[in-house]
């Protein structure tokens, strides 16, 4: 073989690779031996009928098929021997010449990172404030949960519960009809249609009315976007709101454990707090490590990308339960759409969790057996019946590594924001600064 190193980028190499003559009749060979146990030869026992009769039946580009299939993976592997490369996933291969045979492997090679000097950053995490108006809208939304509907004859106001009969058409075709459907006159509904809302309130029991609808140009439903449809409604009965009144039984009616209204705020403030602190920092570990990241040389082959969009997509599919097409016609994207879209999450993923491995690895962050065995503790309490068999399941190894992996990155971000905030040890004294090294650049 004659190999050609052509470029190297993105942490890929490209390789050229001519195969001898010598090399294409050993393949040849070895396709012959393969093929001719598996295909049936009138006048010949399985696996005895002579190459010159194989290639006549199957013919010669059948058994140099069989060849190339062979050939090819044999040859790369001597090739990346010869170069002295290490991949991380398998190559792209594109055959560019038959006579002699000739391929382009891509090579994708193990990412490098560079850490900057993550040890000089200072941010601050932002402040957690919960207002009198946060609970109060908590209240009212639990309000809003426990009222009573009451019929009423008057003209229907938005809020309104109704009763209607509905019939509707997209040109000759029928698209909604129901008898005694509910239905909520909220303004902001899109159902059945974007301002359907609009033309019921007002209206009173018995009436009817009929009227055109036309869907915006960008409307998610694909089959509906840009076209009238016809609507046809009879109300039936009107329902309004009745709001409980606000007062310590509401509350405790809400809940059992409350023993009045100002405890149920003081209750409520307490887990808005503790949703805003838990955010608050998710959100500080994202921007310290997007600090990081920033001020690293982070370099990946884009095979990395493809793999994390994969997941992402994977992830996706199992929460909403669907196959890809099905999912790609809920959202209204291709599948290339899609990957592109999400293109740039998988980068920076991929980055953020390369630089995190590259910390814990410069930091000697690594989890004890007592802390994994917590870490499981804490997994699998609260399952039940099911406590023992989750247990077992984190005995093995992959599960164990998996949870000791989490506990890295956990520990790891930890150390990071503990730095950031000028609490770690060792952490250079300085001035806490909210603006960070990729925000400077973005105002440059």
């Amino acid at each position: 073989m004659i190999v050609t190193r052509d470029k190297e980028e993105q942490r890929q190499v490209w390789l050229t690779i001519q195969v001898t003559p010598d090399e294409i009749e050993e393949g040849m060979q070895d396709a012959y031996r393969h093929l001719v146990q598996r295909v049936k030869i009138p006048g010949f026992r399985k696996g005895k009928a002579p190459r010159a009769i194989l290639e006549r039946h199957i013919g010669k580009e059948g058994l140099r098929e069989g060849a190339i299939e062979h050939i090819v993976p044999e040859v790369y592997k001597k090739a990346i021997s010869e170069q002295k490369l290490e991949p991380i996933a398998p190559p792209g291969i594109e055959i560019t010449q038959q006579e002699p045979l000739v391929f382009k492997a891509v090579v994708p090679l193990a990412p490098v990172v560079e850490l900057g000097d993550y040890q000089g950053i200072r941010l601050a995490p932002e402040e957690v404030k919960i207002g009198d108006d946060e609970v109060t809208q908590v209240i009212e939304q639990l309000r809003h949960q426990k009222a009573n509907w009451q019929p009423v004859e008057r003209a229907v106001k938005a809020g309104d519960l109704l009763v209607i009969d509905l019939e509707s058409k997209l040109a000759d075709n029928p698209l909604l009809n129901r008898k005694a459907m509910q239905y909520h006159a909220s303004e902001e509904s899109q159902f059945p249609a974007p301002g359907f809302a609009h033309e019921v309130i007002g209206m009173t029991v018995g009436q009817e009315k009929e009227f055109n609808i036309t869907y915006p140009e960008g409307d998610s439903r694909s089959k509906l976007a840009g076209k009238e449809a016809c609507f046809k409604v009879r109300v039936n009965e009107v329902k309004e709101e009745v709001l409980p009144e606000l007062n310590d039984d509401f509350a405790r009616e809400v809940d059992k454990e409350v023993t009045g209204l100002d405890a149920l705020r003081e209750k409520i403030r307490t887990q808005l707090i503790g949703r805003a602190e838990q955010k608050a920092k998710e959100e500080f570990e994202t921007k310290v490590c997007d600090e990081v990241v920033a001020r690293s040389k982070v370099e990946f082959p884009p095979v990395m990308v493809v793999a994390e969009t994969d997941r992402i997509i994977e992830d996706e599919l199992r929460r909403w339960q669907q196959e890809l097409d099905v999912y790609l016609k809920m959202i209204n994207k291709t599948e290339e759409a899609l990957r592109q879209e999400l293109k740039p999450v998988a980068e920076r993923t991929v980055a953020r969790s390369l630089v995190l491995a590259e910390v814990a690895k410069k930091e000697a962050v690594t989890p004890g057996e007592e802390e994994i065995n917590a870490e499981i503790e804490n997994l699998t309490k609260g399952a039940g019946e099911s406590e023992d068999k989750l247990k077992e399941l984190f005995t093995q190894p992959e599960n164990r590594r998996q949870v000791a992996s989490a506990l890295v990155t956990r520990k790891t971000l930890a150390r990071l924001t503990g730095i950031a905030k000028g609490e770690a040890a060792g952490a250079e004294k300085g001035e806490v600064n909210n603006e960070s090294q990729s925000d400077k650049e973005a105002s440059k």
